[in-house]
């Protein structure tokens, strides 16, 4: 969770490397709706973490950050994401506000992560496949790849792939090894 400034710096940097980007020019801010909306969903949290008085700044970054949600299909609130968040392309992302989601986690369109008596909670270096839904009080390991369309409702240790309807081990090779972060840097 962001609690500084220099925490907000940190996600930041990690979230536009996690775009294959050293920085973020002018181009890619108004190309990559992603990746900009992921930028304003850090500037809410520092500024609802660190900075509560500043109410206008906050309100306005939020009307303006829900309009892109609607327009790509997101709804992905504040607080769930560690460092190093990529949302692959538009297209419907659900997150429960409950759900906890460690750092580096790479998801793609069509994706779920719900609450139902419970919220998932994921570990660093998740890679989410198109069409996955994950929900209930279930916790995924670090290093995991959950395939597409899988329906995860148990939980499952590191390193390894999942998927299936219901979700099951597939391969004890995780997420790092199949280079599904191509462009991030891992700290490990």
């Amino acid at each position: 969770m962001i609690t500084s400034y220099n925490t907000y710096r940190q996600y930041v940097h990690a979230d536009i490397a996690a775009h294959g980007l050293q920085r973020v020019s002018l181009y890619n801010w108004l190309r990559i709706d992603q990746l900009r909306f992921q930028l304003r969903l850090r500037h809410l949290e520092y500024l609802s973490n660190c900075c509560p008085w500043r109410i206008f700044s906050r309100t306005l970054l939020e009307l303006l950050n829900h309009h892109l949600a609607l327009k790509l299909g997101f709804t992905v609130p504040k607080n769930v994401f560690g460092p190093g968040l990529c949302l692959v392309h538009r297209g419907t992302v659900v997150v429960s506000p409950l759900a906890r989601v460690g750092a580096n986690c790479r998801i793609h369109p069509s994706t779920s992560i719900g609450d139902y008596n419970g919220a998932p909670t994921l570990g660093d270096n998740t890679y989410i496949g198109p069409g996955a839904k994950l929900y209930g009080p279930i916790t995924i390991g670090s290093n995991v790849a959950i395939g597409a369309n899988a329906v995860v409702n148990s939980s499952f240790p590191d390193n390894c792939t999942i998927g299936g309807i219901p979700a099951r081990i597939l391969s004890s090779t995780g997420a790092l090894e199949q280079d599904v972060f191509p462009n991030t840097i891992i700290n490990g």
